[in-house]
């Protein structure tokens, strides 16, 4: 049973002197108060005699002024966590590129990114261009976290049913076919015919982005259901790399992959929590794919799928062992209120605590925590940095007259709001499917728009489709044509708001 002295704040939760408490208000729990908790059983118990309870008190903060460090950080931290500002350092890195590649600098531009960098031992290891790096290497990182999202989302989001998934899904495969027809239209008899997978694509960090500097304007259903399509939409691009953007195949270097694939498989079934040998294993199978002739990104979406989403844990037990932990720490303070923060049989609780709090966290959810700053703020921005940087001709009315601007950019801006807002009115005329709650059909076609902004994926596959020269320049100019404008559009149509026309 849970005593009083453990509703108390740890009588050293402020270095060994007993806090006075706060002067706020306290909640309290009666006998007779409905139990919807282990906690709230406890407290129930405790209350047994009728008399209230109250709960524990804010704990006052240190009088000890916050480290220089941290106050300087704080400001980027806060900027870090808000919800657009992924996007944002995107399309500053975009933006940045463009301005460098057209500057009296220019040639610095191209040359840095054909910088040879050799990874590995001498005569074990890999040489290739710094752009390769990025776009094979430090992108395998992207599709490992676009790998988590997928699983997360189809073990317990919005994939998790038929009926969930059905909405995103049908619009997300409109959000594909459409812009490739579309594509493929504009550029039937060219050599550009082959990017037809290009304007495919849709960049979720874009797209959630504008929604978030919205506001309230964009239902939280409909933000979600934004993501979802994206999600669906990366599943798409990944099959397609794989199935259609792979020149040769090596069949020894695939057996290779095929058997560290098992081997993943067989450590996720053994119960292995620990990152390390996935990552080391994963670090093979990425050589493996790289060798294969199947694109080496690939391998970071298949290494996601072998991460264990299960926790060792259930969260009444989380709550049982934290609260023994938490009751033991105060024993001991109460026994000897030393310094906290250096004696050990005060942080004895604590590290019991972090253990307990490891135990009920999943390998999936907490890798997905960790690399999202990682992937949001470094990886991303260097690809942008490196792939956005398009030499803009003297002849620019020309240039846009090309087949493959054309259809890129008419594949963003028009294929793709049309193919999401036509398939996600099939799904929801057949009863397949419901809006998303508080959303019109005037906002649907304005995430529709935000759908068109390819930039990350399709800058990827297009330097798959067309390799280096004049034609991935042309593509890339339709690629930032096309998003631009496409989420100008999608900003302002869900900026108007609630028309109710399909």
């Amino acid at each position: 049973m849970l005593s009083l002295r453990a509703l108390r704040a740890p009588s050293c939760a402020t270095g060994g002197v007993r806090a006075s408490p706060a002067p706020v208000a306290s909640s309290a729990v009666h006998a007779d108060t409905p139990v919807t908790s282990p906690v709230l059983e406890r407290l129930a118990e405790a209350a047994s005699d009728g008399q209230p309870i109250d709960l524990p008190t804010i704990v006052p903060p240190d009088e000890r002024p916050e480290p220089l460090v941290e106050r300087v950080l704080a400001p980027f931290q806060q900027f870090m966590h808000a919800e657009a500002s992924g996007g944002l350092v995107l399309l500053f890195n975009a933006i940045l590129a463009l301005v460098w590649a057209n500057s009296p600098w220019s040639a610095s531009y191209h040359h840095l990114w054909e910088t040879k960098v050799t990874i590995g031992a001498p005569g074990f290891g890999l040489t290739e261009s710094l752009h390769h790096w990025i776009n094979d290497g430090l992108m395998a990182v992207f599709f490992f976290v676009v790998g988590l999202e997928i699983k997360r989302e189809v073990l317990v989001g919005e994939l998790a049913s038929v009926r969930q998934a059905a909405l995103p899904l049908f619009a997300a495969v409109g959000g594909m076919v459409v812009p490739a027809l579309v594509f493929s239209a504009l550029t039937l008899g060219t050599e550009a015919s082959r990017g037809w997978g290009v304007p495919m694509a849709t960049d979720i960090a874009f797209a959630l982005g504008i929604a978030a500097l919205l506001g309230s304007r964009v239902p939280t259903s409909l933000k979600v259901f934004l993501a979802a399509l994206a999600i669906v939409d990366d599943i798409g691009a990944v099959l397609v790399i794989a199935l259609f953007y792979t020149s040769s195949i090596q069949a020894m270097a695939l057996l290779v992959a095929a058997v560290v694939m098992i081997a993943l498989i067989g450590l996720n079934r053994a119960g292995v929590r620990s990152s390390i040998p996935y990552f080391l294993l994963g670090a093979i199978l990425w050589v493996a794919f790289l060798k294969s002739g199947v694109h080496a990104t690939i391998a970071g979406v298949l290494l996601a799928f072998t991460i264990p989403a299960s926790t060792r844990i259930s969260g009444q037990q989380f709550l049982h062992e934290s609260l023994s932990h938490i009751t033991a720490f105060d024993a001991a303070c109460e026994n000897d209120p030393a310094e906290f923060r250096t004696v050990q049989r005060h942080q004895e609780p604590i590290f019991a605590l972090e253990d307990t709090a490891q135990r009920a966290q999943s390998p999936l959810l907490r890798l997905e925590h960790k690399l999202h700053g990682v992937v949001a703020f470094g990886i991303m921005p260097i690809f942008a940095l490196a792939n956005a940087g398009v030499s803009l001709p003297s002849d620019l009315g020309a240039a846009i007259g090309n087949a493959a601007v054309l259809g890129i950019f008419f594949g963003l801006l028009i294929g793709k709001p049309l193919g999401i807002t036509l398939f996600s009115w099939i799904a929801v005329r057949l009863r397949l499917a419901d809006l998303p709650t508080g959303a019109t059909w005037h906002q649907v076609i304005g995430v529709g728009a935000l759908g068109g902004i390819g930039f990350t994926m399709a800058l990827f596959i297009a330097a798959l489709a067309f390799g280096e020269g004049a034609a991935l320049e042309s593509a890339k100019l339709g690629i930032l044509a096309g998003s631009l404008v496409a989420g100008v559009v999608g900003w302002l149509l869900l900026r108007r708001g609630t028309s109710d026309a399909p």
